[in-house]
C-alpha cells in the first residue's frame, strides 16, 4: 500500500520512506512513540547504537573509515555518541559516588594549601572527568601531528569523538567492580585507554608496524599532557575566578 511520506511528502511503501527513511506509520506525537523511538535507537539490536559500540569494540578501524568515507546512516554519529555516553558516565559515577582520582583528591585536600596553583590542581584532580571533553581534541591533535598527511583536523576530531567516548563507556562498565577495590586499582581505565588507543589507531590505519605502535605511544603521551595542560588551565581559571 502506498502513502505519503510526512517527512518528505513523497509516494512510498512498506514501513519506511524509501527516501528518506521516516517511519510511514507517523500519526499524532505520543507518550509510547515518543518513548518508543528512543529505545529502538537505543537497546535495538540493529540499533545504530549498538553496531557502533560492536564495531568500537571488535574493529574500530572499519567504524572510522565506513564514517568518513560517508556511510553515516547506519552508525551512530560521534558526537551525540560522546554525549550519550558522558551522560550515562555522570549519571553512574554520581549514583555510585565514584571518585577516579580519590587518591589525589585526598593527598591534596590534606596539604590545606589556599594558594591559587595547588588549589587549581585540586579542583581538576576532583574534577577530572567532567572536563574529558578536552581529550576530544588533544587526542585529535595528537593524531594529526604523527598522521597529518591521512585525513583533516575535523576529520581526526570525529574519530576522537568515538575513541574518548568508548573509553568512558569502559570506564562505566569498569566503574561497579573499582568502586569496592583497592583505590589503587582506579587507574585501571587510564591503562586500558593506552592499550585501546594503540588498538585503534593501527585497525584505523590497517598497517601494523613497529613504527605505528612507537607513534601510538607517542600520541597517548602527547594527548594525555595536552588534556592536563588544557585541563588545567581550566581549572586555574575557573578557581581564579572564584576568588574574584
Amino acid at each position: 500500500m502506498s502513502v505519503i511520506c510526512k517527512n518528505c511528502e513523497i509516494v512510498t511503501s512498506g514501513k519506511h520512506c524509501s527516501n528518506c527513511g521516516q517511519r510511514t506509520s507517523i500519526n499524532k506525537v505520543t507518550f509510547k512513540e515518543t518513548f518508543q523511538d528512543f529505545i529502538d535507537a537505543v537497546f535495538s539490536v540493529n540499533s545504530p547504537l549498538f553496531l557502533t559500540l560492536k564495531l568500537l569494540i571488535i574493529n574500530p578501524g572499519k567504524l572510522f573509515r565506513a564514517y568518513l568515507s560517508g556511510k553515516r546512516k547506519m552508525y551512530y554519529k560521534p558526537v551525540p555518541f560522546f554525549i550519550l555516553i558522558a551522560l550515562i558516565f555522570v549519571i553512574v559515577k554520581a549514583l555510585l559516588n565514584y571518585d577516579p582520582m580519590e587518591n589525589m583528591a585526598t593527598a591534596g585536600g590534606a596539604e590545606i594549601n589556599q594558594s591559587l596553583i595547588n588549589n587549581a590542581g585540586v579542583f581538576m584532580s576532583k574534577n577530572i572527568n567532567n572536563i574529558i571533553f578536552t581529550f576530544v581534541f588533544s587526542f585529535a591533535l595528537a593524531v594529526k601531528l604523527f598522521f597529518f598527511k591521512k585525513y583533516t583536523f575535523a576529520e581526526y576530531i570525529a574519530v576522537s569523538f568515538y575513541v574518548i567516548g568508548f573509553y568512558m563507556f569502559a570506564t562505566v562498565v569498569l566503574m561497579f567492580g573499582l568502586q569496592y577495590a583497592n583505590p589503587q586499582y582506579r587507574m585501571l581505565p587510564f591503562i586500558f585507554m593506552f592499550f585501546y588507543m594503540i588498538y585503534a589507531l593501527i585497525s584505523f590505519f590497517q598497517k601494523i608496524s613497529i613504527l605505528n605502535i612507537i607513534k601510538g605511544v607517542f600520541i597517548y603521551f602527547i594527548s594525555v599532557i595536552l588534556y592536563i595542560i588544557i585541563g588545567y588551565g581550566i581549572s586555574l581559571t575557573i578557581v581564579w575566578l572564584k576568588t574574584k
